[in-house]
C-alpha cells in the first residue's frame, strides 16, 4: 500500500496489474492532458452517440451505434435506459452474447489522477449482468453468468457465476433455502 496523507490506497492488485499507465507532465492533474491523449472532435463524436443510445429504447439501434465506435457487442446484448459506456476509450470494451448492462450503469477505461491516466480493458462475459446504476472500473472482467448488483462499485475481477455486492463490490453469498 502506498500512504497519501490520511488515506492509504492499494496500488496493486488484479485490476491494477492489468491498466497501462500515461504519467503526464506538468503540476496540474491528469485530466488537462486528455487531448494530448484522444483528438477532442472524437470525444465530442463519441460523446454524441453515446447521448443517444442513453435514451433510445431501441436495443438494435444501440448495439448498431455502439459497435461503430468500437465497443465490441455480441449478439443479444441488452443496454438499459442511460447505461453509460466510456466517452473516451469505447474501443476498449467487450460485452459478450447475452449480457445486460442495466439502468444507468457505467462502463470505465479510464480513470485520471494527479499525476497520471490509466486506462484498461473492460470485459462483460456472457449472459452477466450489470445492475442499474452500477460502476465497473477500467482493468475489470465481469466472469459469464456473473451478476453485479444494482449501485455496486466493481473495482475487481468477479469470477464466472459469482454475484457481487457493494462498495467496492464483493461476493455475497445465496443461500440455497432463500425459496423455502
Amino acid at each position: 500500500m502506498i500512504t497519501s496523507g490520511p488515506l492509504s490506497v492499494p496500488v496493486s492488485g488484479q485490476r491494477h496489474d492489468d491498466l497501462d499507465r500515461h504519467p503526464t507532465p506538468g503540476p496540474r492533474n491528469s485530466l488537462f492532458s486528455w487531448p494530448d491523449a484522444k483528438h477532442p472532435l472524437r470525444v465530442m463524436l463519441n460523446y454524441a452517440v453515446i447521448l443517444v443510445c442513453r435514451v433510445s429504447p431501441s436495443l438494435r439501434l444501440k448495439n448498431r451505434l455502439l459497435r461503430r465506435l468500437g465497443v465490441t457487442v455480441g449478439t443479444g446484448v441488452a443496454w438499459g435506459l442511460e447505461s453509460t459506456p466510456d466517452v473516451f476509450w469505447p474501443e476498449l470494451i467487450t460485452v459478450r452474447d447475452d449480457a445486460i448492462v442495466g439502468y444507468d450503469a457505467t462502463l470505465l477505461c479510464h480513470e485520471f489522477l494527479q499525476t497520471e491516466y490509466r486506462t484498461g480493458e473492460v470485459v462483460v462475459g456472457e449472459r452477466a449482468m450489470i445492475g442499474a446504476g452500477a460502476v465497473v472500473l477500467p482493468g475489470v472482467t465481469v466472469g459469464a453468468d456473473a451478476q453485479v448488483a444494482a449501485n455496486s462499485l466493481v473495482a475487481d475481477d468477479v469470477p464466472p457465476g459469482t454475484t457481487v455486492a457493494g462498495v467496492p463490490a464483493e461476493p455475497i453469498e445465496r443461500g440455497d433455502d432463500a425459496d423455502s
